[in-house]
């Protein structure tokens, strides 16, 4: 499956950027990347020989408990991040439903939309993994110095 260089590089960015989440991020943070981490080895192990033309009824109810877990976060969340997250899913969601729904979009249409997605979804999940580390690294200097220094 990852014979490709371009395969190779999607896996590498998926791996730093849910390290990244792990080491850097707040309790949504880390939800979000290990329920992306799940779905990208469930997906990568269903989808081992099958084919992007028929529906892929096991992938696409993976993809939908994803999207529940991102609007779950958003729901509980103050942050932004989950809401983009749960968009570039949602659309990761319809190229799925356009296959199964038979409406025929092309194959490289819906590997596109897909891939895309992902890295859409991943990019939401890095800068929101940023701003939550910022924000907690500046609130550690507040509690330290919550008088400004006298000169």
């Amino acid at each position: 499956m990852f014979e490709t260089i371009y395969s190779q590089v999607g896996l590498a960015v998926a791996v730093v950027v849910v390290l990244f989440a792990f080491l850097k991020g707040d309790e949504p943070e880390r939800l979000g990347a290990a329920a992306y981490a799940f779905t990208f080895i469930a997906n990568t192990v269903i989808r081992e020989g099958a084919s992007l033309s028929l529906p892929r009824w096991g992938v696409m109810g993976i993809e939908i408990v994803l999207l529940c877990v991102f609007i779950g976060i958003g729901w509980h969340s103050r942050r932004g991040w989950p809401v983009w997250a749960a968009s570039f899913q949602a659309l990761i969601v319809t190229g799925h439903v356009l296959v199964a729904a038979n409406l025929r979009p092309t194959h490289n249409a819906v590997a596109t939309v897909i891939n895309m997605s992902s890295y859409g979804l991943l990019i939401a999940l890095a800068i929101g993994t940023f701003w939550a580390w910022q924000e907690r690294r500046i609130a550690a200097m507040g509690s330290k110095d919550a008088r400004p220094p006298r000169l």
